[in-house]
């Protein structure tokens, strides 16, 4: 199938843009696991004209907004949507539901768990059931306080090179930013000092896509959230994604290199 050839020769152009020579070798272990993916989560393919339209109404909800004593939120917000929002509402964008620090869960702590104050997957597979289910991919930039970051904070392989360190004396003037809180956070590791770029704050540092090991697992992330029924995905805060000294730092073509990959992908 023409479709076929097309994601892959995407995956290979990309992945070289963004990693050279060992493109072709991140492009391959892509397309192995989207293979992989689709034979165990066969799903018949929807047509463009069909994924989105006038026609949807999408309620954006954080996953506690609605509370019953005694029931979970997700079950409750289930309720209310097989309910009074039945004939109104298409699709649900849950704001980010799982583990989280801080910044109302774009702190993420853990990518692939549901945060057990709001409930379980069975609850979010329920809404996805009889709703198109949207979910927040919070790429770039994780907890301080997560698993990742923590093997960071031991010196341990991969994570060592999954967070973007620089200089302390680095030349910040060029880079735009949302927040007015350092770029730069010292964080000590078993490495030593370590100056990490922390875009929207000191709890969440932010991720580094010159690893194509943090490539590969963002995409496997993606993958899971589409197993659980994620027809959306909304890529938050993807503007600042691939960092390079001298430029604003926003929109580098890098980072829609990346974009362009994780959607051939998916």
């Amino acid at each position: 199938m023409s479709s076929d050839r097309d994601w892959r020769a995407a995956l290979r152009s990309e992945a070289r843009f963004l990693y050279g020579a060992e493109g072709d070798e991140v492009a391959a272990e892509l397309e192995r696991r989207a293979t992989a993916f689709r034979r165990a989560h066969p799903r018949p393919t929807v047509p463009p004209e069909e994924r989105m339209s006038e026609r949807d109404a999408i309620l954006i909800t954080y996953a506690d907004t609605i509370r019953r004593p005694g029931e979970t939120p997700l079950r409750t917000l289930e309720r209310w949507l097989e309910g009074p929002l039945q004939d109104t509402v298409s699709a649900v964008h849950l704001l980010p539901f799982f583990p989280w620090s801080s910044d109302d869960g774009f702190a993420v702590e853990d990518y692939r768990a549901v945060s057990p104050e709001y409930g379980d997957w069975d609850d979010v597979h329920a809404i996805a059931r009889h709703h198109r289910l949207m979910v927040d991919a919070v790429l770039n930039h994780a907890s301080a306080q997560g698993d990742w970051f923590g093997g960071f904070l031991r010196d341990e392989a991969p994570y060592r090179d999954w967070f973007r360190t620089e200089a302390e004396d680095a030349d910040l003037r060029s880079i735009v930013r949302p927040r007015t809180s350092p770029l730069l956070t010292p964080f000590e590791t078993r490495a030593g000092r370590r100056w990490v770029w922390t875009t929207f704050g000191p709890d969440q540092v932010d991720l580094d896509y010159r690893s194509s090991d943090l490539l590969l697992e963002i995409a496997d992330v993606l993958l899971d959230y589409v197993a659980h029924g994620a027809e959306i995905v909304r890529m938050d805060a993807v503007t600042y994604l691939w960092k390079e000294l001298g430029t604003s730092g926003v929109h580098h073509p890098k980072t829609h290199a990346v974009l362009r990959l994780l959607r051939a992908l998916l």
